[in-house]
Parts: C-alpha cells; structure tokens; sequence
C-alpha cells in the first residue's frame, strides 16, 4: 500500500525554525493499526484488539490489533528466517543495507510533519516538540547509523606464530525491541537503526500507549525495500513482551523503559539461555547549580530539565541542587518561570506543556506530589491537576526537599521541580551519588576547575556541562548501576548489535 500523499511536506534535512514549521493535522487519518510481519499487515491471531487514548481528550483514537504470544512467535520466524544464513538480506552488500536506511530516512522527511501529527495525537507532546525533536532526531539517528553500515570492520592482529588473524564484526541475529511511550518514534529509530545497519533482523513490540507512529514507520521501510521479514512490528502489552523475550530464537533483547521491569527482562534473558541484552532504564538525576552561574541561564536550562516532554524523560533534572548562596534567589526564578509556562491542547503552536500520557501516569504524579507535601517539602507551585479534560498536570515546584523525602528518592515521571540546598563540592558529590540510578547528571558553573572535579565524581553514564538533555546521535547514551548496561546510538551503540569472530589461518612456508 503506497502512502498517502496529501500528508507530505518538503522539508528540507528536518531544520525548522518558527517561520518554517507547517501546520500540524489536528486530525490525522491513522493509516496503519495493524501487525506488521514479513512487510505485509495481519489482524491478530486471537481476533483481540485494543484501544489506543488521545490523551489531551481521553477519547479513543482507533482500535489496533493485540499481538499476543502466538503473533509474536510468527513474527520471531519470520525474522528468523530472513536471517539465516544465505538469504537477501545476509547476502546483501553492507553499503545497500546503508542505502537503504538512506531511503527509509528521506520518506521519513517527507512525511515528517504528518508523523509529527501522529505522534501528538496519540502521545500528547507538543507538536513544535514532536516535528523538532522526536521526528527530526529520529531521521538523524537513522542517517547516521546507515553511515555505520559499510564501515563496522574489525582488525588484522599480530599474534604470536606464523599466523594470520583477522576479526569479524558480526550481526547477533534475531533481535527483540521493546520501546516505551515518552519518545516512541525516536526510541523506534534508536533500537532498530544500529540493528538493521549491523545485518541484524527486528521484531518490535511499541508500548501499547503509542503503538501509531511505529507501524506507520514500518510500512515506509517496506516501501524503502527493505526485504520481507527484517522489520517486523507486534503491537501488544507486557504479554506480548515477555513471549519476545521467552522465544528461543530470539537472540538479543533490547529493552527501554522503567527499571522494574527492566530486571525482569534481564532474568528472563538467562532462562533456558543467555540472551544478549541492552537496558536503558530509570533515572533520578541530580543537576548540581554552582554560585558562579548566569543565573537567568541556569534557570531555564534546570526548567528544561524537568519540564521537558511533560517531565516524561528518563533523564530529566528532577533533583536540582543549588549551592546556598544562589539558593533563594534561584527558587524564586523557578517559581515564577514555571506559572508562565504554556500548558495546553499540543496542536498549538504556542503551548510548551501537553497532557501526560494516561490518567495512571497522572494519577502516580498527583499521588506524590501529596506524599511530598505530607513529608514536609514546600509545595510552592502547582500540585494539582490542569483542567478537567484529558491528563494535564500543572507545573510543580518544590522547595525545602530533603534527600530522604520519597519525591527525592522515586522517578516521577511528570512535571515537578524539586529544589535542594547545598554547601560545597565534597558534599554535592557524594550526595547527588546516593541513589540507585546513574543515567545522567549535569554541572552548571564558569569555574572549569570545579566542574571537571565534580565530574569525575559522578556516577553517570552522561555528565552534561552548562547545558541539559543534549542527545547528539554521535555521543553514547546509557546508564551505571540501575539505570542499566550497554549504550545507545555512536560507536558504542553499534558495538552493541555485533558478535566478534576471530579467524586464525596457519600460514604455510614454501621450502626452499
């Protein structure tokens, strides 16, 4: 089935400013809601589907079909299939895998601003946000890794003997992608770009909550020409999951998500086998605040921080840390930034904020914010529920939180602030490290002494300076501790989807 062109617009490499973002659909026809094995759509095998939510309304968007252990074992094969040993897809020269993620990229573009307007639909993020990032860094992620395909070779080594070995960078096999609903398009690109570049074979199961963008993407690689059975997308609910990650012919998970459910897919991963696993998981990261800063600056960058997508980011600054001079003045900033942010239906081009993803999500949030009141904190903004329709929650600040205080200590997931004092470096350190997270964490400061000390101290997988949530695709993205193992797009993200196979050949001498 050809796209529908009505949607596309020409934009060129995805750089938009304010005078050239199109308008978004308010809208969009769903074209796609099925499961997507061996480039064709199937309903599902038990005839179930489910309900996907416009969460700025609560009303159902459209009904997609409910992969389930039978859909997803279909899917396994077929990718088992087009893996093995032989086929078009083994065989292919690595420089036509590149061209054609090239080529999945560019109808990317095209529809970009209908993406854009199906991810806003069926997530809730702003539309200037979807279009900016989720769909322009999805194409970049995408453009990069396809650069990756021809040049993932390994080394001749110098071993001892009259030897020559050589190393072979080598696909894993059959991948299993679980993804998450803050960023499903751009969580899309980042799992199946690095593995289908490496001569990998994909099933993907999205999040139930934004199945949409995900299938949509599937069909544009079929046009792309992508090989029957290489990209596979089972949409479903943890069930579906978990048979991915219980099939045997499954030789990979990859997994994004909460931390929880992250250690169950580890231990399921060594039952029966040993499946290789990357997880990127939770975070509660610490964003440290020197006196020295520009302060209007630092306030918005540590708004961005949290506020960013709704607070729904794995990342996000919730523990601002401001050193006690600054502390005051800084807290009031906050405050008075966060009561002007712009929260509202997404399709406006002028609101910052849309609704959380679901009246659990929003439910969660509500619910500790109370605790955190209970506890002490002082509530100096928001707290309660934006609106009576859909899932907004209104921009929250708090001050006075202590280390122990339960908003402190849990990933929250939504729009709220923390504020916390501190005194000097020695003590920053060792507190922004008391957590069981390490994904991210940031220093603002002029002073390049103190900021190259204190990030050598932190235990994070990325340390940003002066700045927040920059995700470069060229730079690795992961975690220490719970916050999981392996790495996301760069080199690192490629090492991630490869086996290395040494070849010794003996090497005979001619007599003389």
């Amino acid at each position: 089935m050809l796209r529908v062109t009505r949607f596309l617009s020409k934009i060129q490499r995805c750089n938009f400013s304010a005078q050239t973002i199109p308008k978004p659909t308010e809208n969009p026809e769903v074209l796609y809601s099925g499961i997507f094995i061996n480039n064709e759509w199937h309903k599902s095998k038990s005839g179930k589907t489910f309900a996907t939510v416009n969460p700025t309304t609560g009303e159902v968007i459209t009904e997609v079909q409910k992969g389930e252990q039978a859909d997803i074992d279909a899917a396994v094969d077929a990718a088992h299939k087009a893996f093995k040993f032989g086929s078009p897809w083994r065989t292919m020269d690595a420089s036509d895998r590149g061209h054609l993620l090239y080529k999945l990229a560019d109808l990317m573009e095209k529809d970009a601003s209908y993406l854009a307007s199906l991810e806003t639909l069926d997530n809730g993020k702003p539309y200037t946000a979807a279009l900016r990032d989720d769909i322009g860094l999805s194409i970049k992620a995408i453009r990069y890794m396809a650069g990756w395909a021809d040049k993932n070779h390994g080394k001749v080594i110098p071993i001892d003997g009259n030897f020559l070995c050589y190393t072979r960078h080598e696909p894993v096999g059959v991948c299993g992608q679980i993804i998450p609903w803050n960023f499903p398009l751009l969580m899309f690109a980042w799992k199946i770009a690095p593995a289908l570049a490496t001569g990998n074979t994909v099933v993907l199961k999205p999040a139930e909550q934004t199945p949409l963008t995900a299938l949509y993407t599937a069909q544009l690689a079929a046009e792309a020409g992508f090989p029957a059975g290489v990209l596979n997308v089972v949409p479903g609910f943890g069930d579906a999951g978990a048979a991915l990650v219980a099939n045997d012919k499954v030789d990979k998970i990859a997994f994004t998500g909460s931390t929880e459910v992250g250690l169950k897919i580890q231990q399921a991963s060594g039952v029966g086998r040993l499946k290789r696993t990357t997880l990127e998981l939770g975070g509660k990261s610490p964003n440290i605040i020197l006196a020295d800063v520009d302060v209007a600056k630092a306030v918005e960058a540590a708004h961005m921080a949290v506020f960013y997508n709704q607070g729904q980011v794995c990342c996000a600054g919730t523990r601002t840390y401001i050193q006690e001079s600054l502390y005051d003045e800084f807290v009031e900033r906050s405050v008075e930034r966060a009561k002007k942010k712009v929260v509202g239906n997404p399709f406006d081009l002028k609101t910052e904020q849309g609704p959380q993803i679901d009246g659990t999500q929003m439910e969660k949030i509500l619910g500790l914010v109370k605790e955190g009141v209970n506890q002490g904190a002082k509530l100096l903004t928001g707290g309660g529920r934006h609106g009576d329709r859909g899932y907004f929650v209104e921009p929250t600040v708090f001050a006075e939180v202590e280390d122990s205080n339960v908003i402190a200590r849990e990933e929250i997931f939504g729009p709220v602030q923390q504020l916390m004092k501190f005194k000097n470096l020695e003590e920053i350190i060792e507190r922004a490290n008391n957590t069981n997270y390490g994904l991210a964490a940031a220093v603002f400061s002029k002073d390049l002494d103190k900021v190259n000390y204190i990030t050598q101290g932190l235990r994070a997988g990325v340390v940003w300076v002066n700045t927040y949530n920059s995700l470069p695709v060229q730079s690795p993205f992961g975690g220490f501790k719970d916050s999981g193992h392996g790495r996301e797009m760069s080199e690192y993200g490629i090492r991630q989807y490869t086996e290395v196979k040494s070849v010794i050949t003996a090497l005979h001498q001619k007599n003389s």
